[in-house]
């Protein structure tokens, strides 16, 4: 994934105008709300997250309804979905977060 010219390989997480690279969760291919507080606390509008190129990363549902509880939107999508989608999102100046597993 590039983002303001710089390649990354492994999972990251894009709050605002930070890029926080090597995004490591408890569990692998599980996203859970532990692995997601600095997003929680950004308040984004929208969390837009890649489950990976293949689709294996789970979003369990006490992390959704979390989200839902906040008023948070969630897109859940294979990664490069998910970017594209973040792309977009971000370029019509929403409020918006971004964890994307990039490793399978």
């Amino acid at each position: 994934m590039k983002t303001d010219g710089k390649m990354y390989c492994r999972d990251l997480k894009v709050l605002g105008d930070e890029v926080y690279s090597n995004w490591w969760r408890k569990q692998g291919h599980r996203v859970d709300e532990d692995d997601s507080q600095d997003i929680l606390s950004a308040e984004p509008g929208i969390v837009v997250i890649g489950t990976g190129y293949a689709g294996f990363m789970e979003v369990p549902n006490a992390l959704r309804k979390t989200l839902r509880a906040r008023n948070i939107e969630l897109i859940a999508e294979k990664t490069p979905e998910a970017v594209e989608v973040f792309n977009v999102i971000q370029s019509r100046g929403k409020k918006i977060a971004g964890a994307f597993h990039l490793t399978c």
